[in-house]
């Protein structure tokens, strides 16, 4: 596909090819399933409108098309890296990789399907064990600890107040709290849980009332460890984590 002086080709270190944007037709998308529609529109426009080496359009340029945020752009091109339309390439990009039929065998749903599964059932092993860590960190909880969980909230306040997502901040005091509980298996299970969830926690925390229940659910559970109240502790994580499970899931 050639047009506006746009190359197409195999993408070398000096050039690369990319789509014509004013063909790349898109359709709005419902806020409740973002990233598997965009997928899916995405999946659409390569099949009709590209070829194997073929350069994707900048990040950039397809949240502007979409109309959507960053992390459901990211998402969506992982979903299509899985199926095999496109590969990343280090300095250059991402490319498509494949627009044959065997690369079309497994649909996108399925793709997507699967992948819901699997937050869902990580999302769950969060429910069983993060109450439970609230109430022994209640318990446990050392004054500095205390201190670094203030100075992680007033940091997610700042950024609520500059509208920037605190995804790290929101990492930063639930591993804290794991620590404070005083379990060396149980903090390295939230780790590995907090590095396969980082997608969704990105996505939990997307828009300004999201970012300010987010404040207050951490602040909530904060004020029961200061107190020493575990069971308040408890059921203050287990309110928080419900939110945030019905939130992530009504996005996929």
């Amino acid at each position: 596909m050639k047009s506006d002086g746009l190359k197409v080709g195999r993408p070398t270190s000096a050039t690369v090819s990319t789509i014509d944007s004013s063909k790349f037709n898109v359709e709005a998308i419902p806020r409740s399933r973002v990233y598997s529609e965009v997928a899916k529109q995405l999946q659409d426009r390569i099949v009709q409108d590209m070829k194997p080496g073929d350069m994707l359009p900048s990040e950039r340029e397809l949240v502007q098309w979409f109309g959507v945020s960053r992390t459901s752009i990211r998402d969506a091109i992982r979903t299509l890296e899985a199926v095999g339309l496109l590969e990343p390439r280090q300095g250059i990009g991402t490319v498509v990789c494949d627009v044959s039929s065997e690369a079309l065998a497994i649909p996108v749903a399925s793709i997507l399907l699967e992948k819901r599964k699997a937050i869902s059932e990580l999302l769950d092993v969060r429910m069983i064990i993060e109450p439970a860590l609230a109430n022994r960190a209640a318990l446990h909880v050392s004054d500095e600890q205390i201190a670094q969980m203030e100075s992680i909230l007033v940091r997610q306040e700042e950024k609520l107040e500059r509208n920037e997502p605190a995804t790290e901040e929101d990492a930063a005091f639930h591993y804290t709290i794991a620590l404070a509980a005083d379990n060396g298996v149980m903090l390295k299970l939230v780790g590995v849980l907090m590095n396969y969830l980082r997608e969704t926690r990105e996505r939990s925390l997307q828009g300004a009332e999201r970012q300010h229940r987010s404040l207050a659910g951490h602040r909530d559970i904060l004020a029961a460890l200061k107190r020493g109240d575990a069971a308040d502790a408890e059921a203050a994580m287990r309110r928080h984590l419900t939110e945030v499970i019905r939130i992530i899931l009504q996005r996929f």
